[in-house]
């Protein structure tokens, strides 16, 4: 019980991965969004059972600086891609630059140093504490991935919800250009947390 409050109230959470999903749902991206989830769910799947199988040893402190500046480009690029798209309430095809695929989820999960700091006590702390090991492992990762997965997609449909009460371009244009700036405050945070908190950064 103690994995899943946890674990639940960190995917649940606003974050680049649900910011991206409520965009999505606002935008009318429901036929990609989809394969974005999955993604997002698969990337949590590999943490979790990289984490949980390997262990502390592979995240080392000397690692997550490396980690962290590879999140915070990736995520600075979905956020160009974000802001330059262009959205509009009754258009029948969605903006190439504003598809959210199957790879934007997993890379977005995957290189978020952030999740993998999240994803760590459970992996090194939470599952030894409850007995947790083997197939266990994988069975658990599967199972707390599936809850990744639902995370972005009640975000979309929020937006999706939300959509149906806009009816001027201009609002949606504008939303689009704060969510990609939320998403540069992120990378900016990611940065800031490994590299100016952390004065000894990479070594």
């Amino acid at each position: 019980m103690e994995i899943a409050l946890y674990v639940f109230s960190v995917m649940y959470s606003p974050g680049p991965v649900n910011i991206l999903a409520l965009n999505g749902g606002l935008n009318g991206n429901g036929r990609t969004l989809t394969g974005y989830c999955v993604g997002v769910g698969a990337g949590m799947f590999s943490a979790f059972l990289v984490l949980g199988y390997v262990g502390e040893a592979l995240v080392r402190q000397a690692v997550l600086p490396y980690l962290a500046a590879a999140g915070s480009t990736y995520i600075l690029y979905v956020a160009y891609r974000l802001f330059v798209s262009e959205v509009s309430t009754g258009q029948g095809d969605v903006d190439e630059r504003a598809r959210l695929r199957f790879r934007e989820g997993y890379f977005l999960q995957v290189l978020n140093p952030k999740g993998v700091i999240v994803i760590l006590p459970v992996a090194t702390l939470m599952f030894p504490a409850a007995n947790i090991a083997g197939v266990d492992v994988t069975l658990c990762a599967g199972l707390i991935s599936l809850g990744a997965i639902g995370a972005p997609a009640s975000y979309a449909m929020l937006g999706a919800l939300a959509v149906r009460r806009i009816r001027t371009d201009r609002y949606l244009q504008l939303f689009n250009k704060a969510m990609a700036l939320m998403l540069v405050v992120v990378s900016g945070s990611i940065f800031y947390d490994f590299f100016m908190a952390t004065p000894a950064g990479p070594s």
